[in-house]
């Protein structure tokens, strides 16, 4: 379901992930409409806190619960700086869902890869849902989380599930850390060398700074992973979300409005977009 129509939400809970994240949960507060708002994972909402205007966010929430709106948002600019001194109870609005999806429905029958850097965990906890209220249509899951420190994690409280209930091998790896930590330390590329890849079965999904997308997407291509089988999310670029601002633009393509979920064969053919 895609519309340009706006919710009204009342936030319900905030939970301080790190000292740049929260993940903010909202309820949009019309019954009907809450029972009617669907969205797909890999998309995003326009999300405007009165006053202080717009600001595309991915969801982070899975797309069975149809009574709350997870939001996992960075502290970086003039909306979300607004966002983050709101409190419980407060009243936003939100409109959506917009934009291209990561095609979950394909990949059921075979292995699925998820390679997330810092951020790019967030738009991945949708997929993650999606993958434990289907389990049984999927193969073996992979999931490789890598940040620069530890402090730096998201989502740590769900590692646990993850692994446990929804059966999902996970690595995590930080660039550098004290010398108590005792997980792994290096480049998110280094994981590979933990785990076995099947390039004929498998499926990719890649979410991080565009720089990873490179080098992530490369090793990929060199196993046999065929590009139009990886997917890549360039939300990062995204400003006004609606294709007005023309700053997400590369080449003819609006990576809000085209986007932002795209396969790597399609990234390859847009220069400048990694």
């Amino acid at each position: 379901m895609e519309t340009d129509r706006g919710y009204k939400c009342c936030i319900t809970n905030i939970v301080e992930l790190t000292d740049q994240e929260k993940l903010f949960q909202l309820r949009i507060t019309d019954p009907m409409e809450r029972g009617r708002f669907r969205f797909q994972p890999g998309q995003f909402l326009m999300l405007e806190i009165p006053g202080y205007g717009e600001a595309p966010i991915s969801i982070s929430s899975a797309t069975s619960n149809h009574e709350f709106i997870e939001l996992c948002v960075r502290k970086a600019g003039h909306v979300t700086s607004a966002l983050f001194n709101a409190r419980q109870g407060a009243r936003v609005a939100v409109r959506g869902p917009f934009g291209s999806s990561f095609p979950m429905s394909e990949m059921a029958g075979h292995d699925i890869l998820l390679v997330a850097g810092g951020l790019g965990l967030a738009p991945l906890r949708a997929p993650l849902f999606w993958i434990n209220d289907h389990r049984d249509q999927y193969g073996n899951v992979h999931l490789l989380y890598g940040t620069k420190e530890p402090s730096q994690m998201l989502f740590t409280y769900q590692f646990e599930e993850w692994k446990t209930v929804s059966h999902i091998d996970l690595h995590t790896i930080v660039e550098q850390a004290p010398p108590e930590w005792s997980g792994n330390r290096g480049m998110i590329t280094d994981l590979f060398n933990n785990i076995s890849i099947d390039p004929v079965r498998t499926y990719a999904i890649v979410c991080g700074p565009p720089v990873m997308f490179k080098f992530v997407c490369q090793y990929l291509d060199k196993q046999g992973i065929p590009m139009n089988r990886m997917f890549v999310s360039l939300e990062r670029r995204m400003h006004c979300g609606m294709g007005k601002c023309c700053r997400c633009m590369v080449g003819s393509t609006f990576t809000c409005v085209d986007g932002p979920v795209f396969d790597y064969w399609s990234v390859m053919n847009l220069k400048e977009a990694i």
